[in-house]
C-alpha cells in the first residue's frame, strides 16, 4: 500500500460512524450483515447509512453483494491488513516480528476470493433483551465464524443491556458498543433479515410473547437463570455471570456443531429443542 492510499483510507476512517460501521461488520466476520440491520444496530437512517458504506467500499474496506431483496456487506480484512501492514513494515528497524502479535489481529484466511456465504440467521429473544438474549448474541457471533449471524430482541425490551453484563461481555473481548435493548417487532417487517431459527431463554410462563415470524423458523426454549435475580456481593454477582456466560457458551458450542447439512427440519428442530432439555443437557 503507499502512502497516499493509506492517508486515504486513514481520511475514510477518521469519521464516527464509518468507524462503527467497520467494528460492527468485523464482528460479523465474513457473513456480513444487511443493511437493514447495520441501520437498525448504529441507530442510524438508511439513506445516511448508504452513503458512508459507499464511501468505505470505495476506499476498498468494505465489500457487498446482493443476496435476494438484501444486499450485504461485509469487512474487507485484506484492506485492512493491508493498512495495519503499512503501519508496522518499518517497525522495529524493518523487523515486524518484534512488534508483538500486531501481525495477528486480523485473521490470514480470508481474501477477495472468499465467497460471502449466507449464513443462518438465529434470533435469541428474552422479556428484557438486557442479559441473556445479549450474552447468546455476542457468544454465537463470535464462535459462528461466519456460518451464524445472531440477533437478540424483547418483547418488553428494557431501556438498555444490564451494566454487568456488558461489563462482563467487555471482559471477556466482545465488541459491546453497538448493542442493545430491542423489540422483536423490529423484526417482523420486511426489510428485516429473514429468521432461521428463534430460541426462547426465558420461561415463557414469565409473561414472554413469542414474535410470529412466520413459519420458518425452527423454535426452541433454552432456560437459563435470571441475571436479574442474583444476588449477593459484586463478586459474588460476577462469579453467577461468568457461569451463565459458561453455560451459554457451551450449549451454544453443541449447537454450532450439529450436521445442519445432513439433517431433514424435524430432525434439526428435535435436536435443538434437546439442547433446551435440562434432563438431556447438563450446563
Amino acid at each position: 500500500m503507499e502512502t497516499n492510499e493509506a492517508a486515504a483510507c486513514f481520511g475514510v476512517l477518521a469519521q464516527e460512524t464509518r468507524l462503527k460501521l467497520i467494528r460492527h461488520l468485523a464482528a460479523r466476520g465474513p457473513s456480513g450483515a444487511a443493511a437493514g440491520e447495520l441501520a437498525v444496530a448504529l441507530q442510524t437512517a438508511p439513506s445516511t447509512l448508504s452513503f458512508h458504506l459507499g464511501v468505505l467500499e470505495q476506499a476498498g474496506l468494505v465489500r457487498s453483494t446482493r443476496q435476494g431483496r438484501h444486499i450485504i456487506y461485509a469487512v474487507r480484512f485484506v484492506g485492512l491488513r493491508a493498512l495495519l501492514s503499512f503501519l508496522t513494515e518499518t517497525c522495529c528497524a524493518g523487523r515486524p516480528e518484534l512488534c508483538g502479535d500486531l501481525h495477528r489481529l486480523l485473521p490470514d484466511d480470508l481474501d477477495d476470493q472468499t465467497a460471502m456465504q449466507p449464513a443462518f440467521n438465529v434470533l435469541f429473544i428474552c422479556t428484557r433483551n438486557s442479559a441473556r438474549s445479549i450474552m447468546a448474541e455476542v457468544i454465537l457471533q463470535k464462535m459462528s465464524r461466519g456460518k451464524f449471524s445472531a440477533y437478540s430482541a424483547g418483547a418488553r425490551p428494557a431501556a438498555k443491556p444490564m451494566p454487568d453484563v456488558i461489563d462482563r461481555l467487555s471482559s471477556f473481548g466482545h465488541e459491546v458498543t453497538t448493542l442493545r435493548s430491542k423489540s422483536w417487532r423490529e423484526f417482523a417487517t420486511p426489510e428485516a433479515p429473514r429468521m432461521d431459527f428463534i430460541i426462547t431463554l426465558c420461561d415463557t410462563a414469565d409473561g414472554e410473547a413469542c414474535p410470529d415470524l412466520g413459519d420458518r423458523p425452527i423454535t426452541a426454549t433454552w432456560l437459563f437463570p435470571d441475571p436479574a435475580k442474583f444476588s449477593g456481593k459484586a463478586v459474588e454477582r460476577i462469579a453467577l455471570l461468568n457461569q451463565l456466560y459458561g453455560s451459554i457458551w457451551r450449549r451454544l458450542e453443541v449447537f454450532v456443531n450439529l450436521p445442519f447439512a445432513s439433517l431433514e427440519r424435524s430432525a434439526l428442530n428435535a435436536r435443538v429443542g434437546e439442547l433446551g432439555d435440562s434432563g438431556k443437557f447438563v450446563t
